[in-house]
């Protein structure tokens, strides 16, 4: 069910001038990988990279032992990643099912999508409770799970989550990282962008730390957390 990425020697560029250079890093398969850093690091061009909306000018992304580093991104979704993204962005005028069954939309079988659906509402029983209430009139709590649980509905290999902690309360954050755990306990792979270290570093096994463009530290998470350039690139 899971998936290795690998990113190898990436530079990612706007207007001619690099905001990634020389980036390399691996999210092994059934584990979670974090990816640390302060705004304007680099990491939303890292995603944006990964999903073939900015693509790189050099370097080489593989998922899954397949190269997608100049595939088009409805094939990267195809090819079994999925992304939450910043700020959770629900369709504020539709259902919570709604919400659910756009994304199982490349998912012909009635049956799959309805067992997808009802594996989803057992992660998440308030959604289950609320599946006709409309999204865009939940906390920002809620809807960061209606967010997540889209994202499972397309049975992905890698789920991508980009700053789940953001806009959310101290209880939401913390349900929501114990809402990764779990579903990496299921066998996805997760990559997780986040600039939240301490909630971060609990959950993932492995972590890099992106500055200004380019990784300044890697390792295990619990060596990571010790590291004087973790606080030095983390905090500038």
């Amino acid at each position: 069910m899971s998936a290795k990425l690998e990113i190898t020697g990436v530079y990612t560029a706007y207007d001619k001038a690099d905001v990634l250079e020389d980036v390399s890093l691996v999210a092994e398969p059934g584990r979670i990988t974090c990816l640390l850093g302060s705004n304007g690091s680099g990491k939303t061009t890292l995603i944006r990279s990964i999903l073939g909306l900015t693509r790189p000018r050099a370097g080489s992304i593989v998922f899954d032992g397949k190269d997608i580093t100049r595939l088009r991104t409805h094939k990267i979704v195809k090819a079994g990643i999925a992304c939450i993204p910043e700020g959770r962005k629900v369709f504020p005028k539709l259902t919570v099912e709604e919400n659910l069954r756009l994304g199982a939309y490349a998912e012909a079988s009635a049956s799959v999508i309805r067992t997808r659906l009802e594996s989803t509402f057992e992660q998440f029983p308030r959604l289950g409770e609320r599946r006709q209430q409309i999204a865009g009139t939940m906390s920002g709590g809620e809807q960061a799970m209606v967010s997540i649980g889209r994202g499972l509905m397309r049975a992905p290999k890698l789920l991508l989550i980009d700053e789940p902690s953001l806009g959310l309360s101290p209880r939401f954050v913390t349900e929501n990282f114990g809402i990764i755990r779990d579903i990496n306990a299921r066998g996805i792979t997760v990559f997780l962008v986040e600039q939240n270290v301490r909630q971060t570093l609990a959950v993932a096994h492995y972590g890099y730390v992106l500055s200004k463009g380019r990784v300044v530290a890697q390792g295990p998470t619990a060596e990571l957390a010790a590291r004087d350039e973790v606080r030095e690139a983390y905090f500038g």
